[in-house]
């Protein structure tokens, strides 16, 4: 059995949408962020009237690694408050990405910060390097809010171990996910030392200000964003399951119903995190993508099992309320520039390109879907699929490995072959990161610009 959800006046409506392609504030935005480090750099300038022997150079370079450690904790913390701006205009994967490397920057700085500090510390009280522990435990005990900020220094450390690549991959979504929590807790507790120890902020009023408004600014975005925006998209929206359906081997789809569904704002190609309130489910959140245009009644999730939380999926019973949070992604026809596009699928990943397949804006033979899978029988939504094709005057091909087991070739030149025009498209790709990485490649080599392969990876 198959969900059919093809068509639709909605997405009729959408798929005559001039196109008006919007220009990534990415690069701003680091300037943005580079200009705040210059900031805190001449912050430190301006407090520090002289660097006269050695002790005073290293306690100064403890400093100035504490200063920046300090804002850049802070962008970290923004980096995962889903701010749409950020979400829909940069994109969740290189929102994640970027997370992940200030996160590493921060922790490298902390732990510069702590030993720079000590060491100044042990010289300027006569003693060496060796003194260092000791030094370290009586500033612990005797300086205020250090103790906190210890603490906090050893949950960065935690976070910091279990996101480290080997270890992230062997553990469990649901685990890695909580335990990443505590970055909060740890700005929590090390935010105190710095107003209280902090030479720049004792003797700089405006500077002190200025920090508490960053954090705060932050702490705010946080707790509207992540905390009341779902409270009050959920209380809104009352979302249950309708019903789950079989797709593909494998494979299922997640019918939700609710309330006013088309007010929430999702767009085709976009994901919510969800958890659904279910024995064993209710405690785990996470992000799959719509499979069809957003409904007035009904959204789609359509989810391969790969995992626990995935499998378990399709034990789920009709009136199963669900929480979720988003939409989130910028996979949206808002990315498109050109009047032609390619779609590239490949599993699973077929999901949000299915949902632009119906919507995005284009006449007969202006949109090409292209589908990757194991097998005919791993085809998820082909019906549908063929549906919408017709539809639309649209090209849908699939590429499955031969009787033999023998993987399709997607080069570059089978690609200029079966799309002679490929340089002048734009192209959507989702897959798995192997697969995502070797189509780029070829579609860079049959001509496309970088600028006009548009794709999200979830892989931190």
């Amino acid at each position: 059995m198959t969900t059919t959800l093809a068509g639709g006046r909605a997405a009729r409506r959408q798929a005559t949408r001039r196109i008006r392609p919007r220009r990534s504030p990415t690069v701003p935005l680091l300037l943005a962020v580079a200009a705040g480090a210059a900031g805190v750099l001449w912050l430190w300038w301006t407090n520090t009237p002289s660097l006269a022997g050695p002790g005073a150079r290293i306690l100064n370079a403890g400093r100035i690694t504490g200063l920046l450690a300090g804002y850049l904790l802070a962008l970290v913390v923004l980096q995962t408050a889903r701010v749409p701006a950020l979400e829909r205009r940069v994109g969740s994967d290189r929102v994640a990405r970027l997370h992940a490397a200030s996160g590493r920057y921060t922790l490298c700085l902390v732990l510069a910060h702590v030993f720079l500090t000590m060491w100044g510390y042990a010289l300027q009280a006569g003693g060496s390097l060796g003194d260092l522990v000791r030094r370290t435990t009586d500033s612990v005990n005797q300086l205020p809010d250090l103790g906190k900020a210890a603490v906090g220094t050893g949950l960065l450390l935690l976070v910091g171990l279990v996101s480290i690549g080997p270890v992230r991959r062997r553990m469990p979504y649901d685990t890695w996910y909580h335990v990443h929590l505590c970055t909060y807790a740890a700005v929590f507790l090390t935010f105190w030392h710095q107003i209280a120890t902090g030479n720049d902020f004792a003797v700089a009023p405006a500077a002190r200000c200025f920090w508490y408004g960053l954090y705060g600014a932050v702490t705010a975005l946080v707790v509207w964003y992540r905390i009341l925006t779902p409270i009050r998209l959920n209380l809104r929206h009352r979302l249950r399951v309708v019903a789950v359906v079989e797709e593909a081997p494998g494979i299922v789809s997640v019918l939700i119903g609710g309330q006013r569904l088309h007010r929430m704002g999702a767009q085709a190609g976009q994901f919510f995190r969800w958890r659904f309130l279910a024995p064993g489910l209710r405690f785990s959140s996470h992000p799959y993508s719509l499979s069809a245009a957003p409904r007035p009644e009904v959204l789609r999730i359509t989810v391969k099992a790969i995992g626990d939380h995935s499998a378990r999926l399709r034990e789920l019973a009709p009136g199963t309320r669900v929480w979720a949070e988003g939409p989130y992604g910028a996979l949206t026809a808002a990315r498109r520039s050109r009047g032609k596009v390619l779609l590239v699928a490949g599993g699973v990943g077929i999901t949000p390109l299915r949902a632009l397949f119906e919507t995005l804006p284009g006449a007969a033979g202006d949109i090409t879907l292209l589908y990757r899978a194991s097998s005919t029988r791993d085809l998820a939504l082909w019906d549908e699929l063929a549906v919408i094709a017709e539809e639309r005057g649209a090209r849908l091909m699939y590429a499955v490995n031969s009787p033999d087991g023998e993987r399709p070739d997607i080069s570059a030149a089978s690609l200029r072959r079966k799309i002679p025009d490929i340089d002048r498209h734009d192209v959507f790709l989702c897959g798995p990161p192997g697969f995502a990485r070797s189509v780029y490649e070829a579609l860079r080599e049959a001509g496309v610009p970088a600028r006009r392969v548009h794709h999200e990876s979830f892989e931190i």
